[in-house]
């Protein structure tokens, strides 16, 4: 059982816990993530460590409300526990010799941008944050990110916060403004990634995108986390979830990613529904 220490609502869909975890927290590293159960029935999912304390032993999961489990999840309450989790799983983000770099987040993603931006942060490269959101009331992480940038870029679809526009509008304005990235390191939905990595790839810039398809056992046994890279069959979960952008079949990765999203929605409304007759 893992003790929930903190819990708090950074936007109406999403939730930032933080757990008594110590020993995931004394290995885990930027880009890595964990499996977990909400109760002893329960699905498992993956999720991000979004960020970690070595020395009080806890680590931080930030979620979106989208499926049964995750609505779960938003109902335990600081003190109340976590049935298990599994980690740090995957391979952590390479991000040393890395001098100048633009962390690209889109939405959630942006839980999984920040650790990797601030360690690039720590290890002191110029880093520059471009995030976006679809509204101001869905932005997260905002304050985190304006202390370990150098420059920091907010962007939204309606223009009620930051520039109005796409993170690829923002990027490439960078880029063509003789902003000269090591690596671009872009986080966020599947589309999102795809065209950061089509404009980087104009440029000959080296591009790193996290996937997080489907998983069930994290260890690459079932299958489900199957991605074409290079023309060659990976798993996210052993093999990543860090790829070489410009190498991602994108558009069967997305194909995949819709695979359950009826099921999921049916299994979210019913769960929904039992919480509301609790009530």
């Amino acid at each position: 059982m893992f003790k929930i220490l903190k819990k708090k609502v950074l936007n109406p869909t999403v939730t930032l816990m933080e757990v008594n975890a110590p020993i995931v927290a004394k290995k885990a590293e930027p880009g890595q993530f964990i499996i977990l159960r909400v109760d002893e029935e329960g699905e498992r999912i993956p999720l991000t460590i979004a960020d970690f304390d070595r020395e009080k032993g806890s680590i931080k999961i930030i979620f979106q409300i989208v499926g049964s489990t995750t609505e779960k999840l938003n109902h335990l309450n600081e003190e109340e526990c976590i049935h298990d989790l599994v980690g740090p799983l995957g391979k952590a983000s390479k991000l040393n010799n890395i001098k100048k770099a633009a962390v690209v987040g889109g939405g959630v993603g942006c839980a999984i941008a920040y650790p990797i931006a601030k360690r690039l942060h720590e290890n002191g490269a110029n880093v520059h944050s471009i995030v976006g959101f679809r509204n101001k009331n869905l932005v997260i992480l905002e304050d985190e990110f304006k202390k370990i940038s150098d420059k920091f870029v907010m962007m939204s679809d309606d223009g009620s916060i930051g520039e109005k526009g796409l993170v690829t509008d923002a990027l490439e304005k960078l880029i063509k403004s003789d902003e000269n990235y090591d690596e671009v390191i872009a986080i966020g939905p599947l589309v999102m990634m795809k065209f950061v990595s089509k404009i980087t790839s104009k440029y000959n810039i080296k591009t790193t995108v996290s996937m997080n398809p489907i998983m069930i056992d994290g260890t690459g046994m079932c299958g489900g986390c199957r991605l074409t890279v290079g023309g060659k069959t990976k798993f996210a979960c052993v093999d990543g979830p860090d790829f070489d952008g410009h190498l991602v079949d994108f558009d069967e990765a997305i194909s995949r990613s819709s695979v359950y999203s009826d099921f999921e929605r049916h299994s979210y409304e019913k769960t929904c529904n039992l919480f509301k007759g609790a009530n």
